[in-house]
């Protein structure tokens, strides 16, 4: 017995998280304020159907109570007339319309205070009604900051493990691969551009010797024309 009464416990708070974690507070929240209106509606029914019989029996009860008191004043002119025999059947109808009037007083009294206890829990209803629609309000409102800070913090505690924080991560490695590339390349350029320029150099310092040398052979046959003439 005792294996068997765990196991269902077991079940029981299965199905009772289960359905604790399909609960959504705001749905949830507006269904019960749904059910209320529908309860206060039907209460507002009721209360008006007693209220209507409360008004009927009152009505009947005053009906009763005109006729008994019109057949009192008959009964008195019957007699004044001399009339005996009609006075005694007015006299018979007063009495009857005196014990309705009785029976219509105790229906209208206890219509009233059923009445009266209707639209007293009608008014109990409403109150705790717009009592919880205030909190609804307040419930839903945290309700919804939870469920965004519950976000923010999967998105944070994400950002170490999901794609996108891997994707960043290989980005970052692959520009400072770039970096890297690029620097080497601009070292290889500065070299190549001191290569250039000290071939240029030494390009210039042959072509300036050269041109000394001509320019001291040119003076040499120069000085060397005067000393033919003379001859």
């Amino acid at each position: 017995m005792g294996i068997f009464k765990r196991l269902r416990d077991l079940t029981v708070a299965s199905v009772n998280d289960a359905l604790d974690s399909m609960e959504d507070p705001v749905v949830m929240l507006n269904q019960y304020m749904r059910d209320m209106e529908v309860e206060i509606g039907q209460v507002e029914v009721a209360v008006a159907k007693q209220v209507a019989l409360e008004k009927k029996f009152h009505q009947q009860w005053e009906e009763a109570v005109a006729l008994a008191e019109k057949r009192d004043r008959q009964v008195k002119l019957a007699l004044t007339e001399g009339e005996d025999l009609l006075a005694r059947r007015a006299l018979a109808d007063k009495k009857q319309y005196e014990l309705r009037a009785q029976e219509y007083e105790a229906l209208y009294l206890t219509a009233s205070e059923a009445a009266q206890q209707m639209r007293e829990k009608l008014a109990e209803l409403k109150e705790e009604f717009y009592k919880m629609r205030a909190k609804k309000f307040t419930l839903m409102a945290r309700a919804q900051v939870a469920k965004t800070q519950k976000q923010v913090n999967h998105a944070i505690v994400g950002m170490g493990n999901q794609s996108a924080g891997k994707g960043f991560s290989r980005m970052e490695e692959k520009v400072l691969r770039m970096e890297a590339e690029a620097n080497l390349s601009g070292q290889w350029r500065q070299t190549s551009a001191g290569l250039e320029q000290s071939l240029e150099s030494l390009e210039k310092n042959d072509l300036d010797e050269e041109l000394a040398q001509i320019k001291a052979s040119l003076q040499s046959k120069k000085d060397a024309e005067p000393a033919k003439v003379q001859e």
